[in-house]
């Protein structure tokens, strides 16, 4: 069945494909999170544990919001480990850092997300698509604390 929810098919697909890197860089740093959560250690270990753990949960929950708003404007939304690696501008990472690195890498992480969810904005603007404006408005404002707060951590 055709959708006709006010924004053309040409618009829609740039916009899902936007999301499905957005939804891949989520992912990727939800992983990467989570691994941290799992391998920290040091005299930061329990404050980082579970400041990990915070952000991995809330990670778990976007990667359903994003995939959700791709899945609405009609298109499929990427679910592989292969096609998360072409799509996200986040990279994995062999063995376990420091927790002082770890805290710069998800810093990275955080504000890589940000810069993702920002270079979707003209194509959501020029199809006036407010739910998925809406969406971005709202990861990058939670990135955007993450990466503060983890920031804050190294000075």
């Amino acid at each position: 069945m055709d959708i006709n929810i006010g924004i053309p098919n040409d618009q829609r697909q740039a916009i899902a494909d936007g999301l499905s890197r957005l939804l891949a860089d989520t992912y990727t740093l939800y992983l990467k999170t989570h691994n941290y959560h799992w391998n920290v250690t040091g005299p930061m270990f329990n404050t980082l544990h579970l400041m990990f753990e915070t952000q991995y949960n809330e990670l778990a929950l976007a990667v359903d919001l994003v995939a959700e708003r791709i899945r609405a404007l009609g298109y499929p939304a990427p679910g592989t480990y292969a096609a998360y690696s072409k799509l996200s501008s986040i990279k994995e990472e062999e063995g376990v850092p420091k927790a002082q690195d770890m805290i710069r890498n998800l810093v990275e992480g955080q504000e890589a997300v940000v810069r993702t969810a920002r270079s979707i904005f003209p194509l959501v603007d020029a199809a006036s698509d407010e739910p998925t404006a809406d969406l971005l408005t709202q990861r990058m404002q939670i990135h955007e604390k993450n990466a503060w707060m983890l920031r804050s951590m190294l000075e």
